[in-house]
């Protein structure tokens, strides 16, 4: 166990995206943070920047659709540390096809990452994170309040998240363990950037479109990585700790509705 170690924060989907971000960001209020994600050669790219803030890493190159990994995570975690504060749950795509399209499993698949993933790993961290206060925090999506056959899978998943994290939460009120949800709007990640590569020469739009596409949904810009990060950040600080059971978006103002 690293001695000087005084508080201790776990980033799922660490690899890329809103998880590197948020990896990164927790560095400057952290002494150390756990990396978990598939892909080591990006993990290793994402410790390397989280060093630089001074903060120790330990990479946990995993999947976490894998029922064991989550024990794995927490195990190795509390083995090295000795603790858990937080408990950021980011990893998860879930698969934008047609609600008359999508197969069985590919429901299986989308469900196993996000949400049961994200729900074994804070059940395994749970005795921890009730002996330090700690907070745990679940990245649902915009979509799960404005549901469309095209992406049905993913507003539904969402969905569940959020009501997952309100039951986290309220059995966390008597643990002492705060839990919270963050729905992002249309972050411009390297996934997203991605499926506008593929999505738009599919659907016969130009690059103008996706240039476009924040106008057509009326929101002023793409969002980024970093400004999630710093809602998540805050969300597991101790200007935050009355904050608990809410599901907050951040969207740029795409949905409109109360």
């Amino acid at each position: 166990m690293s001695m000087a170690i005084k508080s201790v924060a776990i980033v799922t989907g660490a690899s890329q995206g809103i998880g590197k971000a948020t990896a990164v960001r927790l560095a400057r209020d952290f002494s150390a943070v756990v990396l978990a994600a598939r892909n080591k050669d990006k993990l290793e790219e994402t410790a390397s920047a989280v060093s630089l803030s001074g903060a120790e890493t330990m990479v946990c190159d995993l999947d976490l659709r894998d029922p064991q990994s989550a024990q794995i995570v927490i195990k190795t975690t509390l083995d090295r540390f000795g603790r858990i504060d937080a408990l950021l749950n980011i990893a998860g795509a879930v698969p934008q096809i047609n609600l008359f399209e999508m197969t069985d499993a590919q429901w299986d698949d989308g469900m196993a990452l996000k949400f049961h993933g994200a729900r074994r790993l804070t059940m395994q961290a749970w005795d921890a994170l009730k002996a330090s206060n700690g907070s745990a925090v679940f990245i649902s999506g915009s979509a799960a309040f404005d549901p469309k056959p095209a992406f049905a899978a993913v507003a539904a998943i969402n969905s569940a998240i959020i009501a997952l994290a309100k039951a986290f939460a309220e059995q966390g009120i008597k643990d002492g363990v705060q839990v919270n949800s963050v729905s992002p709007g249309a972050v411009m990640t390297g996934r997203r950037q991605s499926f506008f590569e593929k999505w738009a020469p599919a659907h016969n739009l130009t690059v103008d479109a996706i240039r476009n596409f924040p106008e057509e949904v009326g929101i002023a810009r793409f969002g980024k990585p970093e400004e999630i990060a710093d809602l998540l950040s805050y969300l597991v600080s101790p200007a935050a700790k009355w904050m608990t059971g809410a599901a907050l978006r951040m969207d740029g103002g795409e949905i409109k509705g109360i």
